[in-house]
């Protein structure tokens, strides 16, 4: 009898955007110094960061207001008053697009909506034809549709052997021992996931497809679930240079290289290119060793 008492109410898509959207622009505020703002020392903080009557100062908005909006309120903020709170928070584009999104909001920027579009047999032909480089046809939430056989053995994975729903660079990272021992630099990996996937998924919060996918991977690791909640960092994907590590090669570096489909439905493809004599020579042992 006392089990309904405590349940916990259900939010809305409507009351969690509004939660997630409070609990970002605090995290934003906390993380910024005041001095290298110019602000003026004015007694000593409790916290870090600045105080939430300075981010309405420089907003040009009451602090009432703002507070409320911190607070997950049904505020309704306006597009130009989003953006003045965004830009007195030093927000980067993503950081901002992250909270149009949040608020119910269209950003300026934003792309038409996806339309469904298969893998060609062109595209097909271009995956091969880019050999030896490693490269993949993604969709925003990591699904990988396509490939080429040098991104196969760059991550000593077989794809056709996969059902379809495990071809997700997430949830391989999450699950395959393989996947992961082939990836350097594993104290940001996964901090990095979480920062994508949180940007790309506040334009689709609510939709059972992608609230699966989370689910998916929060059943699938613990860490990841940790961080999702905690780590409120957001990222675009951009093109750098990531480590790899081979069990015969050693580790070697490759330029992660970014191009998104003409129809700029969300699908991208992924090559990596060599950037040294070392990576060279990686992709040539891997051509000719299947």
């Amino acid at each position: 009898m006392t089990l309904m008492a405590e349940r916990q109410p259900v939010l809305t898509v409507q009351e969690e955007n509004r939660k997630q959207l409070g609990a970002f622009l605090r995290a934003r505020r906390e993380s910024l110094d005041p001095q290298r703002l110019g602000l003026p020392r004015s007694g000593r903080r409790r916290t870090p960061g600045l105080r939430r009557e300075e981010v309405a100062l420089l907003a040009d908005v009451g602090v009432t207001w703002y507070t409320w909006l911190e607070q997950g309120r049904e505020m309704n903020p306006s597009a130009s008053v989003l953006q003045a709170v965004a830009s007195a928070l030093q927000c980067s584009p993503t950081e901002t697009r992250h909270l149009f999104l949040l608020a119910g909001l269209t950003p300026a920027e934003a792309l038409n909506a996806p339309q469904c579009e298969g893998i060609s047999e062109g595209t097909r032909r271009l995956l091969d034809s880019l050999l030896p480089q490693p490269a993949s046809i993604q969709k925003t939430n990591f699904d990988i549709v396509a490939w080429n056989v040098a991104f196969e053995r760059l991550m000593g994975v077989n794809f056709g052997e996969m059902a379809e729903e495990d071809r997700n660079c997430i949830y391989l990272y999450l699950t395959h021992p393989q996947w992961r021992s082939r990836l350097g630099q594993h104290e940001s990996v996964l901090q990095t996931f979480v920062a994508y996937f949180r940007a790309a998924m506040a334009e689709h919060r609510g939709d059972p497809l992608w609230e699966t996918k989370l689910a998916r991977f929060c059943a699938a690791s613990a860490e990841f679930e940790a961080l999702w909640h905690k780590y409120l960092d957001v990222r675009g994907v951009e093109n750098k240079l990531k480590q790899f590590v081979h069990p015969q090669l050693g580790e070697f570096t490759l330029q992660q290289m970014y191009w998104f489909s003409a129809p700029r439905n969300g699908s991208r493809l992924l090559v990596y290119l060599p950037v040294d004599e070392q990576g060279e020579h990686a992709l040539k042992w891997l051509a000719a060793n299947a």
